[in-house]
Order: C-alpha cells, then sequence, then structure tokens
C-alpha cells in the first residue's frame, strides 16, 4: 500500500512516493515512423503480445468480468463530461473516451465463462499492448493497498472516541493559482460565508476541533492509529458493537498535499528506505505513543468518508471509476499516463516470496501519491493476507497498457 499515496478525486491514500526507478533498456517494437531515439518524456511503444512476459500463462479470462464491469461505468458522467477517462496523449487519442471502447465492450460481452483460450482471443483482436515508458525508464514502482476491518460504532462513547467524517459543504474546487506561496498548488479550498475561498483546514487543525459541531461525524474508531491508515487506505469495513459490518469509501480530501511518514522516519534515521512498511510504520507508532500524534499531524492531507449501502461482503469497495474493485485483479493508476478502465498487463514480483506477478489487471482506481509514467497501486482485497501483501508490497517491474484498436 503506497505510504505516500493520496486520493486525487484522490481515491486512497497511498504510500511509497519514496521510491528509485529502475533503469532498464526495453525490448517492444518500434512503430513504423518512430526513430530509434529514446523520447523524453513519458510515452507509449507499442508491442505485440509475444512481447509481454507470462502473457501465456495467466487466467485471463478472470479479467473478463471486471472489464465488463468497467464498460458499464465508462460513460459515468461524474468523471467529466463524455467520460474523460484520461491517459497521455497517445493513450486518450485511441482508448480515452468511452465509445472508442464500445465495440471490445460488445465483444467481451460473447466470451464464454471460464474459457481463458476465448479469452485471450478476445484482448489479442480487439485491444493493442503499448509499453509505458518514460525516456529510457521502463520500469518503476508497484505498491499495494486493501481494505481494512476495524472496530467502530455509530456513536461517540467508551472507547469510541476518533471520527471519520463526511464530506463538509464547504470543500469546494479551486481554479489554479487561486492560492499563492507555500498554497499555490492547492485545487480545493474551503469557501467562507463571505463567498471567499481559502485553504482547507490541515490534518492538525481537524483533529484540533476544527470541524467540531458541523454534524459530519459519520462512524466513530477508537483507535487513531487505525483511522489514520483506513485514511491512507481510503476505504474499510467498520465491525459495529452487534456485529454487523459499515463499509465506508473515499468522499474527498481537503487538498493538501499528502506527506508520507514513512519518508519522515526515514529522513529522520528511525528506519532506513528498505524497512519502511505499513507493518513497520504501525509498529513505530505504537512504541512511540507520545511522539505519534505529531508524526502523524506531519501528514496535513485528511480524507473525508461516505457510508456504501447495498455492497456484499464479497464485493470489494468501488474505485474511482465507480466498479467495484476485484483483489489482485484491480489496479490505481495515474490518470494522466493510463485512461480509467483499460487492461494493464503488469509484470512484477509478489511482495511476500519474490516469484513472478505477471497478469492482466484492470485500471480502476486512481491515488493522490499514484504519479508517473510507471507507478501503480495493486488492491490486494481484504483480510490478513491482503493486508500482508499490502503492507510489504514495494516491487520494482514494468506494465503494458492495453488499448482499442485505432
Amino acid at each position: 500500500m503506497a505510504f505516500g499515496r493520496g486520493p486525487q478525486r484522490v481515491k486512497h491514500f497511498r504510500w511509497v512516493a519514496l521510491a528509485a526507478m529502475v533503469f532498464v533498456v526495453s525490448c517492444v517494437q518500434q512503430p513504423p515512423g518512430v526513430t530509434s531515439k529514446a523520447p523524453s518524456g513519458p510515452t507509449l511503444v507499442r508491442a505485440s503480445y509475444d512481447a509481454l512476459p507470462g502473457w501465456k500463462t495467466d487466467e485471463t479470462f478472470l479479467a473478463i468480468a471486471p472489464f465488463l464491469a468497467n464498460c458499464a461505468h465508462m460513460a459515468d458522467a461524474k468523471l467529466g463530461g463524455e467520460a474523460k477517462l484520461g491517459g497521455l496523449p497517445q493513450a486518450e487519442a485511441l482508448g480515452g473516451r468511452a465509445p472508442q471502447w464500445q465495440p471490445a465492450c460488445d465483444a467481451a460481452r460473447e466470451v464464454p465463462e471460464a474459457d481463458d483460450a476465448a479469452a485471450r482471443t478476445f484482448f489479442e483482436t480487439w485491444l493493442v499492448p503499448y509499453a509505458v515508458t518514460n525516456g529510457s525508464e521502463t520500469t518503476g514502482l508497484f505498491t499495494g493497498y486493501y481494505e481494512p476491518e476495524i472496530k467502530g460504532s455509530r456513536s461517540p462513547g467508551g472507547a469510541y472516541k476518533v471520527s471519520l467524517y463526511s464530506r463538509p459543504n464547504d470543500l469546494v474546487p479551486v481554479e489554479p493559482g487561486t492560492f499563492s506561496g507555500e498554497n499555490a498548488g492547492l485545487k480545493i479550498g474551503r469557501k467562507l460565508s463571505s463567498g471567499d475561498v481559502v485553504p482547507y483546514f490541515d490534518r492538525s487543525e481537524i483533529e484540533q476541533g476544527a470541524l467540531s459541531g458541523k454534524r459530519l461525524e459519520l462512524i466513530w474508531l477508537a483507535d487513531p492509529i487505525d483511522a489514520f491508515f483506513l485514511h491512507i487506505q481510503g476505504s474499510g469495513r467498520i465491525r459495529l458493537p452487534d456485529g454487523r459490518v459499515a463499509r465506508v469509501s473515499y468522499a474527498g480530501q481537503n487538498g493538501r498535499t499528502y506527506v508520507p511518514i514513512g519518508r519522515v522516519l526515514v529522513d529522520r534515521g528511525e528506519m532506513t528506505l528498505e524497512q519502511v512498511s505499513m507493518q513497520s510504520i504501525r509498529d513505530w507508532l505504537k512504541s512511540h505513543p507520545k511522539e505519534a500524534p505529531a508524526l502523524m499531524a506531519e501528514n496535513p492531507s485528511y480524507v473525508f468518508f461516505r457510508e456504501i449501502i447495498g455492497v456484499t461482503s464479497e464485493q470489494g469497495p468501488p474505485g474511482t471509476l465507480g466498479a467495484a474493485m476485484t483483489p489482485g485483479r484491480s489496479l490505481a493508476v495515474d490518470r494522466a499516463v493510463i485512461p480509467l478502465g483499460a487492461p494493464v498487463w503488469l509484470d512484477t514480483t509478489d511482495p511476500l516470496d519474490g516469484t513472478k506477478l505477471q497478469r492482466l489487471m484492470l485500471a480502476q482506481d486512481t491515488g493522490g501519491a499514484i504519479r508517473g509514467a510507471v507507478r501503480a497501486d495493486i488492491f490486494w482485497g481484504w483480510g490478513a493476507e491482503a493486508e500482508e501483501r499490502a503492507g510489504r508490497m514495494r516491487q520494482h517491474g514494468r506494465y503494458y497498457v492495453l488499448l482499442p484498436k485505432g
């Protein structure tokens, strides 16, 4: 999970913007008319399916259901007029709008259930793979996130003293350049009764009571550290005293820049970069109760939640695209690079045993620390194993985006 990630419509705030990129030579094919000189910035380079490491070994049919779920959400107006799905200029031209995906979506509905050969033929027939590169860089960082389960209550009292807040009405988007100085890049502000807009309260101000009395309390938790990590994940399962489970999901963010506290600990010499994980950061906070509040306040970003209704226990939370996420198949990406909804072939390693992790994923989510040409966050699901994988994942690898034939 990204301990330095934060939803952008910032879905969840995951973490490690800490990593150095690895330089390797790409073995992808150059399209006609492209010179061998490496481009200086993020770009797509057309590849063949034979160039995708492990393409023949994945159970590709498992990606059909989430692909069809994406099809159902691509035209959602919430993504911004005519479903602007995003992507680099090359990707946007081929798959940045919902209508461009319609032929492939129609064909996917005809793929027989659990037929791996038919699923692989479908992707090879309707979509073209492109390696994502950044100049000479073809590898980048892959982290993970999950849906935690935390004890909580719908009312305060006893141990339950830490509130999750719903989205405030005075939280508004602002035009670039609205603020100056250290706040110059903020895209979200707080609208005053006078009509003026100022930067929104940061984490420290909110935790000191800036939102008290506004009736924004959604759920109460017992542990501020649990609340902090729930902000990072962006969604969770709240186990209530009566045994029922409330599902909460990202509803907004205060616009402040995400600061990964793992990086703060490294800068202070408390741990090395190699030691940073969700587990090690949590252990540090637990073992330093006096210093923990100040360390968490180093991250001024703050997430607001909504309760999601009608979602079964076997469904993942909705991502930025709106589709329910699938454990081990859903990916959070930089929407400026990869169009939402696009299949992505991932080539990295498992964080627990180092074995090859080569599979077809779906770009369904975004994250504030998920930035750059080769950068993504894998949704691992829920439960102890998902938590372990997400917390320890900081793998290097590469990926290819699959786009409609143009």
